[in-house]
């Protein structure tokens, strides 16, 4: 059996308890951090509170040369974990796949996400949301501006009223030069927020800053405000909104602190 296990947005806590009881069971657990991590836990935190031994995989252990994975749950129970659910966003679909094409029972145990958090801390209404998109930092993707694909993104909700999710880059294990073991970096709001201001500078947006944790930040301006601000420690997202359903503006003036004349322009 292959399990994959969400665990969650912020900590050892975060985990479903049926994730935590698959997690206690298995004989090997596998954990990948390199999509996205729970800034309020770290390896040692999740193997002291689940009493369990956690190896972590790269993005080529994962992707490249899964064996190890495959072996492990083809002759007991493994476990792969990843924050936020293993299926939604983060997608690990191949990895799943190959454990079925070799008889290997698999199952997912969902974990909260990023997305759906994003709704909740906002007011945002989840069926108004449209396709997501990531905004990398500027060296990833070899240009100093917003990438065409993610203005594409974010226009195209716009066209038909529907809200946009943007995930900010998160780099570990490489970096503007390359692999680079040593490397960890997430894109903030603020910089985020200047970086969309160039298209959209006076456009609401609304930052969600450390969904699931006891301090959660929701905060709604004009993109060349926020792009001013400081919203603390990693992770952080943000949203883009399309047309506002009365009660959502009311929700970001409420919860997030929008401008009344902002929300009702």
């Amino acid at each position: 059996m292959l399990t994959f296990i969400g665990l969650g947005l912020y900590d050892e806590r975060s985990v479903t308890v049926e994730g935590r009881e698959a997690l206690r069971a298995a004989d090997r657990a596998f954990a990948e951090f390199y999509t996205s991590r729970l800034v309020g836990a770290d390896v040692a935190n999740l193997e002291a509170s689940h009493d369990v031994d956690i190896e972590v995989r790269d993005r080529a252990g994962v992707e490249q040369d899964p064996e190890p994975i495959l072996e492990a749950a083809a002759s007991g129970d493994a476990a792969f974990l990843a924050a936020g659910d293993t299926m939604i966003s983060t997608t690990h679909t191949d990895l799943r796949l190959r454990a079925e094409e070799r008889g290997i029972d698999t199952r997912v145990i969902h974990g909260v996400t990023a997305q759906s958090a994003a709704s909740s801390l906002t007011g945002l209404q989840n069926y108004r949301f449209g396709k997501a998109t990531t905004l990398p930092f500027p060296y990833a993707h070899g240009g100093d501006d917003v990438p065409a694909s993610v203005v594409e993104t974010i226009e195209a909700n716009r066209e038909r009223g529907l809200h946009t999710v943007v995930y900010l880059d998160i780099k570990v294990g490489t970096g503007p030069t390359g692999p680079d073991p040593d490397h960890e970096e997430y894109m903030t709001a603020d910089v985020a927020a200047g970086l969309l201001a160039e298209n959209w500078g006076d456009e609401l947006a609304v930052v969600v800053a450390r969904a699931g944790s006891p301090d959660a930040v929701v905060a709604a301006d004009r993109l060349s405000a926020l792009a001013e601000r400081d919203f603390g420690d990693p992770l952080h997202l943000l949203v883009i909104p399309g047309d506002l359903h009365h009660v959502e503006a009311d929700a970001l003036v409420g919860l997030a602190d929008a401008p009344e004349s902002l929300v009702g322009e």
